[in-house]
């Protein structure tokens, strides 16, 4: 068999992720703290720009503006699929103060406790993408591989960065990539971490279980000690992002405001509040380059205003994009908007991206951080996708929500002589026409912190009993 050598063209298509491809993913899945932390960062950086608030009119005529045009949608009526795009106009009756709720950013916390343990470069490009992948609870939501590939390093780098920043962030805890690390991260904080405590955190499911003849044989513990170990891993933080959920915080902002149209339906608007305009300083600019002869000082501005240019079309593509989102789920959730959470109907994000022509992972993002103020209250986006649930008799299907608000309701009005079990539950919701098996039942159930019937058949013996 002989071997040889030949040159042959190949042509193939490829997604190359640019870094402005990269930021234009991020901005749109920041919500709105995340925004406004990210878009500071960028003004520290960058002498051109500035940002002001979106319902704040630049008062220097020398500045270019650029930014995010304000965006209002409006369809008439369930069912209907059209779109009037006009200026965002604002209702006497409402104030942003109205919709608000408690809140502090996780985000803008964690970013800068990542730019703190970090230095410039490589190691701070990291750590600002391990303080965008956090979830509620303060964990590390991606893997480290995915975050290396996306920065073009080494795991083994990542996992240096991660080390360091672990060490040094407030509160304890935060960035940890499982509850063992994140218990593990605090108790050495503490110069508590030992060989023992640490089989402890390793076996947390003997721990939960109480099972301390298998934890005596792991440690070589007695039962006081292990109480002991019990008590001390009990006052850590298992969810340190929490911590950020509270009073005190900044309050949520809704990016989308719903409203009754007249004419009926609803109607859709951004909310100007989230809609950072970016101001471009052209005096500075004009000045600054007409005086220099530096060729480096030359480029680096015009880097800047480059960056600053690409920043205004990138949130104004971000705003439209909001819009066209917000704009299907409300035109699918009008039953919810109408009658309550009984109204709402099944919907998920693929058949919403498969509606408006974008990629389910574009409106996933979308989705994110994002809130929606409606006259039934404030929710995040994703509080209207629920899975469906089968009707018996081949009728339409129903919502998760509106399902387990029908457990609830079943519940709340239980006596003592007729507890309803999860198998009682699951029949009765079959009479209403909804399937749903009895493990799913316990399931939603559980998720709606509701304990057992025996649990509550006690705890209504002792009401009457106390009573």
């Amino acid at each position: 068999m002989a071997l040889s050598a030949k040159l042959q063209m190949r042509q193939s298509q490829s997604l190359v992720m640019t870094p402005q491809l990269l930021q234009s993913i991020r901005l749109l899945q920041y919500g709105h703290s995340e925004l406004k932390a990210f878009l500071e960062a960028e003004a520290e950086r960058n002498p051109l720009l500035s940002i002001q608030s979106g319902t704040t009119a630049p008062s220097d005529q020398s500045r270019g503006t650029n930014g995010a045009s304000n965006g209002h949608a409006g369809f008439s009526g369930a069912g209907s699929s059209s779109q009037r795009p006009r200026g965002l106009t604002s209702t006497s009756d409402f104030t942003v103060e109205d919709f608000a709720d408690d809140r502090s950013s996780l985000f803008a916390h964690a970013l800068q406790e990542a730019r703190d343990a970090t230095r410039f470069g490589p190691e701070r490009a990291v750590g600002e993408s391990l303080a965008d992948s956090l979830d509620a609870s303060g964990y590390v939501g991606a893997p480290i591989e995915s975050i290396a590939v996306e920065q073009g390093v080494a795991v083994s780098f990542v996992e240096e960065v991660l080390a360091r920043i672990q060490a040094e962030a407030s509160p304890a805890g935060l960035f940890a990539r499982d509850l063992k690390e994140c218990l593990a991260i605090q108790l050495k904080r503490q110069n508590r971490y030992d060989p023992v405590i640490g089989a402890v955190i390793d076996n947390l499911d003997l721990l939960a279980r109480r099972d301390f003849a298998a934890l005596r044989r792991l440690t070589g513990e007695d039962e006081s000690g292990l109480l002991e170990i019990l008590t001390e891993i009990r006052a850590l933080d298992p969810k340190p992002g929490h911590a950020f959920d509270g009073e005190g915080g900044e309050a949520i902002v809704p990016d989308v405001v719903v409203t009754e149209d007249p004419d009926g339906g609803w109607q859709v608007e951004l909310n100007p509040e989230t809609l950072p305009r970016v101001l471009i300083d052209k005096t500075y600019l004009n000045r600054v380059g007409a005086g220099s002869s530096d060729g480096a000082e030359k480029a680096f501005l015009g880097e800047c205003q480059q960056s600053a240019g690409w920043l205004a079309r990138a949130l104004e593509q971000r705003a439209k994009t909001i819009l066209k989102v917000a704009t299907e789920i409300v035109k699918r959730q009008d039953g919810f908007l109408a009658s309550g959470v009984t109204g709402m109907k099944p919907m998920t994000l693929l058949t919403v991206a498969e509606a408006i022509g974008m990629h389910e992972s574009t409106v996933s993002r979308v989705t994110a951080m994002k809130f929606m103020a409606t006259p039934r209250g404030t929710f995040e986006m994703r509080f209207f996708f629920t899975q469906a649930i089968a009707a018996t008799g081949g009728g339409d299907a129903h919502s998760a929500e509106s399902v387990k608000h029908r457990i609830k309701q079943m519940i709340d009005a239980e006596t003592l002589g007729h507890i309803l079990s999860d198998d009682d539950i699951a029949a009765i919701l079959k009479k209403e026409g909804i399937d749903l098996a009895r493990r799913t039942v316990a399931k939603y159930r559980e998720a709606l912190s509701i304990p057992s019937s025996i649990q509550r058949r006690r705890e209504l013996n002792a009401r009457r009993l106390a009573s």
